[in-house]
């Protein structure tokens, strides 16, 4: 499965990464995967919606209806 890279401009916080990258429908149910330590970065489960991510980051989401991930990419 190819993970798809997202690019991003600037500093992006985990929250704000996880709806940009599609991987919730609003920032609502972000909140909530993160929360419940349905969100992993590089593999370490991740409940601060807050993290600040960097280039090559690897999200992964386990939620109920599937896994899905992303990678930060550069905007530049």
């Amino acid at each position: 499965m190819t993970v798809p890279t997202i690019p991003v401009r600037g500093a992006i916080k985990l929250g704000q990464f996880v709806k940009l990258a599609s991987l919730a429908e609003d920032g609502a149910q972000a909140r909530e995967l993160i929360q419940a330590g349905d969100v992993t970065v590089n593999g370490e489960v991740e409940t601060r919606r807050g993290h600040h991510l960097n280039t090559g980051d690897l999200v992964e989401v386990d939620a109920p209806w599937g896994k899905a991930s992303a990678i930060v990419g550069s905007a530049s």
